[in-house]
């Protein structure tokens, strides 16, 4: 899939982290941002998501499982209710595009879901990001609809990936 060119470390999202993510995207998502509320009620249910923060920095210079989010360049969100999963959000600082760094977010929130038992991932993505439908589909991603107007000025495209056991299973119907 690529290499990351960014040092970067990768970890789960704690809510001292919520005001640098806020900032990401504000920045990132102007018209849609996700306000500070849902972002905190979404940490709140470990039961059902995992979110992850990417630090760039060195390996190994300090707790992984703790930060301030001092040099957060992205973020990812992972709903699952297995045997399904959606990737809730995601997103990479401007300054630190075509690093590696939204593969390595998407990697994770994929292993952790295969972790999880999820077989059907699920995601909507901008229409006018041409970036983003790219890296979802060099992760196996299919476009399998769209939500008109599901965006602020734009369209969303449903992708669906779908697990290599699961396939397997599905043929075997």
């Amino acid at each position: 899939m690529g290499e990351v060119t960014t040092q970067v470390r990768l970890r789960r999202m704690t809510t001292e982290d919520v005001p640098a993510v806020m900032d990401l995207e504000r920045a990132l998502f102007p018209l849609d941002a996700w306000s500070e509320g849902m972002l905190r009620d979404e940490l709140a249910e470990t039961a059902t998501r995992h979110y992850v923060v990417a630090e760039a920095g060195s390996p190994g210079s300090g707790d992984l499982e703790t930060g301030s989010g001092a040099g957060l360049v992205g973020y990812a969100g992972l709903r699952f209710v297995p045997p399904e999963g959606d990737v809730q959000t995601m997103a990479v600082a401007e300054t630190a595009w075509g690093r590696g760094i939204g593969r390595a977010l998407l990697a994770e929130l994929l292993a952790l879901a295969e972790a999880r038992g999820v077989t059907h991932m699920f995601l909507e993505v901008r229409s006018d990001n041409p970036r983003a439908q790219d890296l979802y589909t060099r992760f196996g991603f299919e476009a399998i609809g769209v939500r008109r107007g599901y965006y602020k000025g734009a369209d969303a495209i449903v992708m669906r990936r779908v697990a290599e056991k699961a396939m397997g299973e599905e043929n075997d119907e």
